[in-house]
């Protein structure tokens, strides 16, 4: 069992600030860091550390930016099917975050949107029936990763995120389990008012929690979230599907791979940063038996 995740790979610039700054508002930063992120990337670590094997297919920059993949094999994440693409940058994000840790994010693709799709068909060639592909919308290629893994009888969870009605039409005939979170449900929900035919959902509602839709049993499974006080809630979303999924390719139920998600989530959140915030399992484990989640 495995799971590859066709993923974005970015490094993070976080400015700290009192607030969100308002149409042409000029705000003095109260705090700066860098970091590892991109979605991809943040549920990579966020599998890896919940005990599954991971191997991320991505792409940086030919030329610096080593210490990103030296993070992620720290992390757990096997880079060997990372490419380095001359004349690209590495992905990046400018993330805003305020006092009660919400965040705005601008994001520039760089080398997550120049996939080869040989070298992405080629980092696939493995995957069978016990393994798993994540896929998002910050690459190219995930409409063929996702054909070749649902061909070899593989789990695609797919996250629909930065939602796009496009993206969406094109991946759904292949995925297993659709991701998104309560804006995107109802942007989905506008989009496709007949609904849509995938056999599950997965919604991630922040504070109010999560829920696992069984579309085909009609079965809703619901998990509250666990209380935290937000430092920086970027990634939480990542975090929470990342852990979930690894719980699903280690065999878990549902009901406790919702409950592990829940609480690396709620860790999560009370740390900065999105990848390096991202708890161990032995840090969820802890936490679960304190508070009798």
């Amino acid at each position: 069992m495995a799971i590859y995740n066709l993923g974005s790979i970015n490094v993070d610039h976080i400015y700290r600030l009192p607030h969100l700054p308002a149409s042409g508002e000029t705000l003095a930063a109260e705090g700066y860091g860098q970091g590892l992120g991109g979605k991809g990337a943040n549920q990579s670590v966020a599998a890896a550390r919940a005990g599954a094997v991971v191997h991320h297919i991505g792409a940086i920059a030919a030329l610096g930016e080593d210490w990103v993949l030296d993070r992620l094999q720290e992390y757990g994440v096997r880079t060997d099917r990372i490419a380095r693409l001359h004349h690209q940058t590495t992905g990046h994000a400018i993330i805003l975050v305020d006092g009660q840790g919400e965040n705005s994010i601008v994001l520039h693709p760089g080398a997550n949107r120049r996939l080869d799709p040989d070298a992405v068909a080629q980092a696939l060639a493995p995957i069978g029936p016990r393994d798993t592909l994540l896929i998002q919308n910050e690459t190219s290629q995930q409409v063929e990763a996702a054909r070749i893994a649902r061909a070899a009888g593989a789990r695609v969870i797919y996250s629909s995120a930065p939602f796009s009605v496009d993206a969406v039409s094109k991946i759904l005939p292949h995925v297993s389990l659709l991701a998104l979170n309560a804006v995107e449900a109802a942007q989905l929900a506008k989009a496709f008012p007949d609904g849509i035919a995938v056999p599950a959902m997965l919604v991630t509602k922040g504070a109010e929690g999560a829920e696992y839709r069984d579309l085909a049993s009609g079965q809703t499974l619901t998990q509250q979230a666990f209380p935290a006080r937000a430092v920086d809630t970027t990634g939480a979303g990542d975090c929470f599907l990342g852990y979930f999924a690894a719980g699903l390719d280690l065999g878990r139920p549902i009901p406790e791979a919702l409950r592990h998600a829940a609480a690396a989530s709620a860790i999560k959140v009370t740390r900065p940063g999105a990848g390096d915030a991202i708890p161990e399992a032995s840090e969820v484990n802890d936490y679960l038996a304190r508070t009798g989640g």
